[in-house]
């Protein structure tokens, strides 16, 4: 029996990750569930925003569900963000963002690109100090990280290409010609190991020039492969093309225990309303559903959202008028 551990969070986690537990018993009774806490709260109730009992139900489990949290943007004593912890603590050094179109007017339609985005390396090292009134954080950028999250991206491309009949497509996106260092290194990686691919056609953007495309011709990109703070701007932009980060789904794997959770934040504006978008979190379990070996009942859950999303049934954020339990219960009626 494979094991999903629940975290939460903080805000709406609290109401989609229960959402999307709801579905992922109805769609496979063979899954146990644990659950854990972490976020801002829990720090605020426990000293620690990920705690060791958190850590040890993870490790057990086969995967983690997790929700939101609430990163304040000043310095707290001894708070740091859980999810930033599990991707550390687990080696989950790829960060796996799809985005296709979705049925609906708030939608953009031909999209379907993977974003791969290094996850433990480059500005988001945790390798700031400060000096008077100059602070100053480390970009770290090394050739084990840059090769393995472009072998990633590779494995991913040519997995994509089978599925869906097309010559796989990789797009390297950097800013080499002012980062000579850093982003060369990662360059110089992303080409040799893309070189041990040879079906792949490879493709490099700057990454300003990347943005662009996103808004300009988002069609033309198959899988997109690029550092950590530059594939978190790049995957949130590309988001807003098919409806916003809401909908956006997003798998953490490396090494140790998966983690997947939506791309939204905690939107505390919106928490305890029940009118939070339950969407990128039940595309993210059908992610989860993948690696766990059930592509049956994850084909299910994701054609279920799409199917109800073309009902014309949606939430707020969508410009719909359903809650969180009407959505939810709408995706339930069509897997069961």
């Amino acid at each position: 029996m494979k094991t999903i551990c629940l975290i939460p969070g903080d805000g709406v986690g609290a109401e989609v990750v229960p959402a999307a537990a709801e579905v992922l018993k109805a769609l496979c009774p063979n899954l146990a569930f644990t659950e854990a806490e972490a976020g801002f709260a829990c720090f605020e109730k426990h000293g620690s925003a990920l705690p060791e009992s958190t850590l040890t139900a993870a490790r057990a489990a086969d995967a983690v569900l997790f929700g939101a949290t609430s990163s304040p943007s000043t310095i707290v004593q001894g708070y740091r963000s859980p999810i930033l912890a599990l991707r550390k603590e687990f080696d989950l050094y790829a960060n796996l963002r799809p985005v296709f179109s979705l049925p609906g007017e708030f939608s953009r339609s031909g999209i379907d690109m993977l974003i791969v985005r290094e996850n433990t390396e480059g500005l988001y090292s945790g390798r700031e100090h400060r000096d008077g009134d100059t602070a100053i954080a480390e970009r770290v950028i090394t050739k084990t990280g840059s090769e393995r999250i472009v072998r990633v991206a590779c494995k991913q491309a040519m997995k994509r290409s089978e599925l869906r009949g097309k010559p796989p497509v990789l797009t390297v996106v950097h800013k080499a010609n002012v980062l000579k260092l850093t982003d060369g290194l990662f360059r110089e990686c992303a080409l040799r190991v893309a070189a041990e691919f040879p079906e792949i056609k490879v493709k490099e953007l700057l990454v300003d020039s990347a943005a662009m495309t996103l808004v300009k011709a988002p069609e033309s990109i198959d899988v997109l492969v690029t550092t950590n703070l530059f594939g978190d701007i790049l995957s949130d932009e590309a988001s807003a093309l098919v409806g916003g980060l809401g909908i956006a789904p997003s798998a953490n794997v490396g090494t140790g225990t998966p983690v997947f959770e939506p791309v939204h934040g905690s939107a505390p504006d919106i928490a305890g309303k029940g009118i939070a978008d339950p969407v990128g979190t039940l595309l993210s379990s059908a992610m989860l559903l993948e690696t766990l070996d059930e592509p049956a009942a994850a084909d299910r859950l994701r054609q279920a959202v799409l199917d109800t999303l073309a009902s014309g049934l949606r939430t707020a954020d969508l410009g719909g008028q359903a809650t969180t339990k009407q959505f939810t219960q709408a995706v339930l009626d069509r897997v069961q």
